[in-house]
């Protein structure tokens, strides 16, 4: 396409288009009437020159010529016997000035078969444009070819007339289908040019601002606003997301950081013993150790997208000892406690295993210093899916149900529960991990369960298998060979 037509507004290049295929499909059909009419006439002419031509034959092999022709009255007046040469024998009154009407090359070959040809064209003069049949003259008489010629006159005006009221009716057809065109491509262009309009006002910095999808069929114009909310939908709720999440982060940050400049700020106040120093910097060494938890905590949220590149097979057994080994090195103080492990070991999952043992480990963590009794890790196919169902399950005292809910949102913690210590990111964190998986995390407490948004339906169709006493964690993630992908809002 040519960079003018290109950077014409759409609606003109619709009508262009149109208007182009209009004329190519008008300017077929006006050349078949064309056609159609002009064959019907000119068979007919020949019709009538045949039998003309015939009958100057069957005479001039019978009479002289000037006798012949005379014989034929006004069929004869545009008819001529001549010789094979060329020479004119005689000619009817309507050749002006008995010229010949084949030229000598012409007469020879009309004296051994049948020739047709003709004069002027479909614009010529009135009286010039001459259709000629020549055919030889048998017998033993001076004329060797008898030609014969129509007037092409009334043919011509006709065709004439005809091509004019069809390039009349043509043009008036096309500008009537130009404008309707134009209409129809300006009606379905202008709910986009509203989207482009409203899209303009959301840039400036309005919020709230929707496309007015317009009522009606649900066609094309419809779906696309619709999608294009959705989108701006998503947009807000992650720009929220993305503003609590960044307040919430100054605040949680700003705890340890004001704890630790008020321990060294204490610390040179005055001259201390060695002991008080050794003191001072253990708690210093403990603060940092959990701001330097939430850091890491904080970047990985960061870093999480809505895929996993690094994902591999990998076997489930595997990273389940990984996290038991976490448990039982931090269980060494507490022998009346155990770690089980349940999982067949050919089970193997697709995730990345950094990730995974990030998740695993937060899980563990959370059963060592807030659950009681034994802590079992179990790994399980799915029954109605390709996934794998991963759970870390502990005999504590669970938490609230009214918690549940709320359990894995960032910064959230319930005071009087088992997540009443740390930043609160612990099982967000895992819920990411299982989202960037295409995954589901599920949190399930003393006979109450609630599962987090999964991407995929069949997943959320799985039913909840453990005890129903105590809290068990549930990671749903795609098995080896099932590469789900999904987009985050």
């Amino acid at each position: 396409m040519p960079v003018r037509v290109r950077r014409l507004p759409l609606r003109v290049r619709l009508v262009v288009g149109f208007v182009v295929a209009m004329i190519v499909v008008l300017v077929a059909a006006g050349a078949f009437v064309f056609w159609r009419v002009q064959f019907a006439l000119d068979h007919r002419l020949d019709q009538d020159l045949l039998s003309q031509t015939s009958d100057l034959r069957e005479a001039a092999a019978r009479q002289a010529p000037a006798a012949a022709l005379a014989s034929l009255r006004d069929q004869g007046r545009e008819a001529q016997l001549l010789t094979a040469g060329g020479t004119v024998l005689a000619s009817g009154p309507g050749i002006a000035g008995g010229r010949p009407l084949l030229a000598p090359e012409q007469a020879r070959r009309a004296a051994r078969g049948e020739l047709q040809t003709g004069r002027g064209y479909l614009f010529s003069k009135r009286g010039r444009h001459l259709r000629i049949l020549a055919v030889p003259v048998g017998g033993s008489g001076p004329a060797a070819v008898a030609a014969g010629a129509v007037r092409l006159d009334q043919r011509d005006e006709a065709l004439r007339e005809l091509l004019a009221q069809l390039t009349i009716a043509n043009a008036l057809a096309l500008a009537l289908a130009s404008l309707v065109g134009y209409r129809l491509a300006r009606a379905a262009l202008d709910p986009v040019e509203h989207y482009r309009a409203q899209a303009e006002e959301i840039a400036q910095g309005a919020t709230g601002v929707r496309l007015d999808v317009p009522a009606g069929p649900h066609d094309e114009i419809s779906r696309l606003g619709s999608t294009l909310n959705a989108m701006l939908d998503a947009q807000e709720r992650a720009a929220e997301r993305q503003r609590q999440f960044i307040d919430d982060a100054s605040h949680e940050l700003r705890t340890p950081l004001s704890t630790l400049s008020a321990e060294i700020d204490l610390a040179l106040r005055k001259p201390r013993t060695a002991a008080e120093y050794a003191a001072t910097l253990r708690r210093l060494r403990t603060g940092t150790a959990q701001l330097v938890e939430l850091a890491e905590a904080l970047l990985t949220l960061g870093a999480l997208g809505s895929a996993t590149p690094n994902a591999r097979d990998i076997d489930a057994r595997d990273v389940l000892d990984a996290a038991a080994r976490r448990a039982r090195s931090q269980l060494d103080t507490h022998a009346a406690r155990t770690v089980d492990v349940q999982s067949p070991h050919d089970l193997v999952i697709h995730a990345d295993a950094a990730l995974l043992e990030r998740a695993l480990g937060n899980l563990v963590d959370n059963a060592v210093r807030y659950g009681t009794g034994t802590i079992t890790l179990t790994a399980a196919r799915a029954d109605i899916t390709p996934a794998a169902v991963l759970s870390v399950h502990d005999e504590g005292a669970g938490m609230r149900p009214g918690f549940l809910r709320h359990a894995a949102e960032r910064f959230r913690q319930d005071k009087s529960s088992r997540t009443g210590a740390g930043a609160g990111l612990g099982l967000s964190l895992v819920d990411a991990i299982a989202t960037a998986h295409g995954g589901q995390l599920r949190i399930c407490s003393a006979g109450h369960h609630h599962h987090q948004p999964a991407a995929d339906p069949e997943l959320a169709r799985l039913a909840c298998r453990h005890p129903e006493t105590g809290t068990t964690i549930t990671l749903l993630l795609p098995a080896a060979g099932d590469r789900r992908s999904i987009n985050l809002d």
